[in-house]
């Protein structure tokens, strides 16, 4: 999917998005070669009666009851694929199903004795697998696998979270809805117009005009012709190799599906793209999730702002090398 390829914008054409195809074909082939070193386009998992889809749901009955669509949501997989699963399951005994009590459409699924010895087998059949497959790595190179290993799943969950919106440019007749959208999530946090914050900036209901500068961008998340956030970029007057990150905000249906995140790192990648070398922030500590990102991203606290951008009430200058 192209949603799982990291975009930038091009210099020349600041509205366009381009893939990083070099980076999506070889992530796709290490992909491809891990399922099927794994064994998991096998029809069976090694020397066990199960396959693949059978073993996870094996794995996955083994603490509590599920229901079918319980089940195919712990998988990834869909209804029909998860009620043949445990059909194939319940034929071969190692699992049974009643009627589930709180819904009479549907039904719930455990496993057997049998089913259960089964799964001690599945364990030891897969734990002496990976024993010999870490046998092969140092104690650090094993902690940077899992580590990454969890960094590509959580991108992934991230990915598929953010299915059905779009990332693009900010147009003209976007201004009254990010206005919108940035004085909703101000009250929210109680930045008020009169403290000094961005929801005080006399350009807010005309970010359109304000990001046609030069080496300037905005960029909005929409949602079926929605516009629910957006982040900006444009460099700090008087600091030619600094640009800052600006008007970062969010609805808050938006929150929790890492689209912060991914924004600023293709702002980020856009100003790189224009020769900025730092990237500067203020912020406030009301804005907690806010700050725990940008620490994440690599920010580093100054004990002084840069320059003078009008926000005396953000009292946590931020700086980034890019």
């Amino acid at each position: 999917m192209s949603q799982l390829c990291p975009s930038t914008l091009d210099d020349s054409a600041p509205t366009q998005t381009i893939e990083l195809p070099q980076t999506c074909s070889s992530l796709r082939s290490l992909s491809r070669l891990l399922v099927r070193q794994l064994g998991m386009l096998n029809s069976a998992c090694g020397d066990l009666p199960l396959s693949p889809v059978q073993a996870h749901a094996l794995i996955e009955l083994d603490s509590q009851e599920l229901s079918i669509k319980q089940l195919a949501l712990a998988l990834n997989i869909d209804k029909s694929n998860a009620s043949r699963a445990v059909s194939q399951l319940c034929e071969k005994g190692f699992a049974k199903s009643r009627n589930n009590p709180r819904d009479s459409r549907s039904s719930l699924c455990q496993l057997t004795p049998q089913g259960k010895r089964q799964l001690t087998r599945l364990n030891e059949q897969q734990n002496k697998m990976y024993q010999e497959i870490l046998a092969q790595l140092s104690l650090e190179q094993i902690a940077q696998l899992e580590a990454s290993l969890s960094q590509y799943t959580r991108a992934i969950e991230l990915a598929n979270a953010q299915q059905g919106y779009e990332i693009r440019s900010l147009e003209e007749q976007d201004n009254r809805h990010i206005a919108r959208v940035i004085r909703n999530v101000s009250a929210e946090y109680g930045l008020t117009p009169d403290k000094g914050y961005s929801v005080a900036d006399p350009t807010l209901d005309d970010l359109y005009s304000v990001y046609q500068g030069d080496k300037a961008h905005y960029w909005v998340v929409d949602y079926k012709g929605l516009v629910m956030g957006g982040v900006g970029i444009a460099p700090l007057p008087g600091h030619s190799e600094v640009c800052e990150l600006q008007k970062m905000y969010f609805d808050p249906k938006l929150r929790g599906k890492g689209f912060a995140k991914r924004m600023a790192l293709q702002a980020f990648e856009f100003a790189r793209r224009q020769g900025f070398s730092l990237c500067y922030l203020e912020t406030t500590a009301c804005l907690h999730e806010a700050v725990k990102l940008y620490e994440k991203l690599g920010f580093e606290h100054l004990d002084a702002p840069l320059g003078n951008t009008g926000h005396d009430a953000c009292e946590m200058p931020m700086l980034l090398k890019l």
